[in-house]
């Protein structure tokens, strides 16, 4: 359950900003995406060493420059 201490002097702007980013820090939603659709765990292992191998490519080429 999400708790968020609303001040009265806030407004509801800001209080739906404040619920949005700690429901989004939680991974509900990404969680939810990933059980909608089986992914073998090979496939998922392959993703991740893709993506690893991306942001080292990334970080050498930051570095170089």
């Amino acid at each position: 359950m999400i708790i968020i201490n609303v001040k009265e002097s806030d407004s509801l702007e800001k209080a739906l900003k404040k619920f949005k980013k700690k429901f989004e820090k939680t991974g509900v939603v990404k969680e939810l995406r990933a059980r909608q659709a089986f992914e073998k765990p090979c496939i998922t292992k392959r993703q991740q060493k893709i993506r690893a191998a991306y942001k080292l490519k990334m970080q050498t080429a930051d570095i170089e420059n």
